[in-house]
């Protein structure tokens, strides 16, 4: 892989979720990312672990931790995704490997953190969230709060917030040669994420009462509707002009109704109002009226249809790898673009070729196998 990491090693204890997320990350920008899978886990097709060289390691064995703590000895980082105190009880935390190796970034990857009444505690993206302040929002007024499926707690609050915080210490050790231990938690995340919303709360533009605000659907402006063939559009223009050049394109520039754009008392007949316009037209319609002009609108498009737009296909925004249609890496860097990820199977001669570099013989690697220590 190139890219804007290359160069740099990062060790990943196998885990679920936001910790291979962040891994992929960082992979696609070029990292030599190596995992460590358990005996009998398999990664053939997961997009999450794409662009790794993989190691099935025992870890309930002394030399299987041994190999790890090798890796780790002369590697950049480490990215875990236990409970708290799991990679302690297996001698690999924080402790052992920065006194093997004081440059090493050791990021921690939970729900809850690693401190706190409910660190030890089991959860998930929904757990989280909802303890942050953060699904409370999520939903249409009247309603119970809905779940955004696990993006805004596990890859946004989660795995992306870990990555940023790995890059941001390995630049700290490259500067200093100190490495230091990432606490990431699911919790603080989601948290972070909703600092606009504070922001609105506090100047008294936020109410607390969901689906009535201008960007959780309560403005008939900022909404998604139903077109005439059972599919749907999102429109969001905010500023005055855009939301002129919406009226226009819609034809009702004249219609007084739509006057008080920011009179909240008129939102639920105004919402009632577009839906009525947006069902007389089928999608593909509206998009030929709409889009690409500046009245903010965009078709709602399902996964299969998203990579197949003109625009995801101008900018290569979707690939192909190995069969399996999937997001390229992003952010995208003029100097040091990512390379093409890759979906690679475990392998023998992987396995090999990374103990190997540990300046393990041939003999220690073919006995290490036998004993089923390494796979």
């Amino acid at each position: 892989m190139s890219g804007v990491l290359a160069g740099l090693r990062i060790i990943e204890v196998a885990g679920i979720g936001p910790a291979p997320f962040c891994g992929m990350m960082l992979a696609d920008q070029g990292a030599e990312v190596i995992r460590i899978e358990r005996p009998g886990a398999g990664s053939t097709g997961n997009v999450l672990h794409r662009s790794r060289k993989f190691l099935t390691v025992d870890l309930k064995t002394t030399e299987g931790v041994r190999v790890v703590r090798d890796l780790c000895a002369g590697a950049n980082a480490v990215i875990e995704g236990f409970r708290p105190g799991v990679m302690e009880r297996l001698k690999l935390g924080p402790k052992e490997l920065l006194a093997l190796n004081s440059r090493l970034v050791y990021g921690r990857m939970t729900g809850w953190g690693q401190s706190g009444p409910l660190a030890a505690a089991a959860g998930h993206d929904i757990n989280y969230i909802a303890l942050a302040g953060a699904l409370h929002p999520l939903g249409r007024a009247g309603e119970k709060p809905t779940p955004p499926i696990n993006m805004l707690g596990d890859f946004g609050g989660g795995g992306m917030l870990l990555a940023f915080g790995m890059v941001s210490a390995l630049l700290h050790a490259a500067r200093t040669g100190q490495g230091q231990v990432v606490d990431c938690a699911i919790v603080d995340g989601a948290a972070i994420q909703m600092s606009m919303v504070w922001s609105l709360r506090a100047a008294g533009h936020w109410s607390d009462e969901r689906g009535t605000n201008l960007l959780d659907t309560g403005a008939h402006f900022y909404e998604t509707y139903r077109t005439s063939d059972g599919k749907y559009v999102a429109i969001g223009p905010i500023e005055p002009q855009f939301y002129a050049l919406l009226r226009e394109k819609l034809g009702i520039a004249n219609d007084a109704d739509f006057d008080q754009q920011m009179n909240h008392s008129k939102w639920p007949l105004l919402k009632q109002r577009l839906q009525a316009l947006f069902a007389t037209r089928t999608r593909d319609e509206w998009c030929a009226i709409l889009e690409g002009t500046d009245a903010c609108f965009a078709p709602v498009l399902d996964m299969a249809e998203a990579p197949t737009h003109p625009h995801s296909v101008a900018r290569q925004a979707f690939i192909d790898v190995a069969g399996i249609t999937q997001p390229a890496p992003a952010p995208r860097f003029s100097a040091t673009p990512a390379g093409t990820p890759t979906m690679n199977p475990p392998s023998q001669a992987g396995t090999r070729a990374l103990l190997s570099k540990l300046d393990y013989g041939a003999e220690k690697i073919d006995d290490l196998c036998a004993r089923g220590i390494v796979a």
